[in-house]
């Protein structure tokens, strides 16, 4: 990825009738050839985002650049930007070839011209031998192939991409995912993709902005979003995750030392990480870095807590417990690591696991 922004979003609001505000004064860059996902909550922004860069909508302030060139009073049509809907809004009386070349529809294009770049398009996504067919006969991962090669095959600078696959089955949703990535890193292309799905965005993105009221509350990489979250609401929505009230035992240079719930453990300081100012934190565990004993006394470090119930999760458990200052907390634990006859109301010892990658975070906001 290039340095320079491909799209560059300054200080961007949009507000709707009835005072309701949109996007509130958001700045985001994005890099040529980036697959960048828009990740929220219903109502958090990310819908309003797309549209804006698309043009479908004026933004009330703020300006947005592609390579540079102020495009925000231009028409849709007018910028070198194409949108995969989702509900593909492919056209049923024409087959499958048509619906890609009418991409190219109101271009100055031989009619050869525009037949040899549908096919290359189509060649693309893997759909050579569905050209004559009626999209009505083809199966929703096809669907969305068809819909994926009429927006490329205008070769624009960015492909913008809303719930592109939240129509299809998991299994489907997950192999499309693969494509999809596979695609955005042959083409070298762009890629913008709106999601509500957690899992699609950590799995196929680049970068993720996490979006909640019409701000920006973190963009960065999934593993840096997961392991170092820099808001509790990023903690809280990005996968599951203990919020703990915590207070600072202790520090030197490689570590912060924590207590939380009864426990006591050290957080590793480093790039990216930092202790939020005043007595009052939160320290944020995930479920796979909380251990369970069967012990009945906690050792150094550790606590007691009570298991409420588990929950089957394949390869491992969850198991929701309670600690002995009435903290409800969640574990994640391999099939197998306790013993069968652990369950509900029995008591284990409870610890953070060592060198796991634990978040700090102010107690309020």
């Amino acid at each position: 990825m290039a340095n320079e922004a491909l799209l560059r979003l300054e200080r961007v609001s949009k507000r709707f009738g009835g005072g309701i505000v949109g996007l509130d004064d958001i700045s985001l860059d994005i890099a040529e050839g980036e697959f960048l996902s828009l990740l929220g909550p219903s109502g958090c922004g990310k819908t309003t985002t797309l549209r804006v860069i698309a043009g479908f909508e004026s933004p009330t302030a703020g300006r947005l650049l592609i390579d540079g060139r102020d495009i925000t009073a231009l028409r849709p049509f007018a910028r070198p930007v194409n949108t995969v809907f989702q509900d593909y809004a492919l056209f049923p009386h024409m087959n499958v070839s048509e619906n890609v070349e009418f991409g190219l529809s109101l271009r100055a294009m031989a009619s050869a011209e525009r037949k040899r770049r549908a096919s290359e398009a189509l060649a693309r996504v893997g759909l050579s031998d569905k050209a004559g067919q009626r999209v009505q006969a083809l199966s929703g991962g096809q669907k969305q192939r068809v819909a994926l090669a009429r927006a490329l095959v205008c070769e624009p600078r960015l492909l913008l991409l809303d719930e592109p696959l939240s129509a299809l089955d998991a299994n489907l949703r997950e192999q499309m995912q693969l494509e999809l990535k596979r695609l955005q890193r042959d083409l070298g292309t762009t890629f913008v993709m709106v999601t509500h799905d957690q899992t699609e965005a950590l799995s196929i993105s680049d970068r993720i902005v996490v979006m909640n009221r019409g701000h920006i509350e973190q963009a960065a990489s999934p593993a840096t979003l997961y392991d170092r979250p820099a808001t509790r609401f990023v903690a809280g929505f990005i996968g599951a995750m203990n919020l703990l009230p915590a207070r600072i035992a202790g520090a030197d240079a490689a570590t912060t030392t924590v207590t939380a719930g009864g426990m006591t453990f050290p957080v590793a300081s480093g790039p990216g990480t930092s202790v939020p100012p005043g007595p009052e934190i939160v320290a944020g565990i995930r479920p796979e870095d909380v251990v369970l004993t069967a012990a009945e006394e906690p050792s150094a470090g550790a606590t007691a807590g009570v298991v409420d119930n588990t929950s089957f999760h394949g390869r491992s458990l969850r198991v929701h417990l309670h600690l002995a200052d009435g903290t409800a907390l969640m574990a994640d634990v391999t099939r197998g690591t306790l013993p069968p006859t652990v369950g509900q109301g029995d008591r284990v010892s409870v610890s953070v696991r060592a060198g796991a990658a634990c978040a700090l975070l102010p107690a309020a906001g």
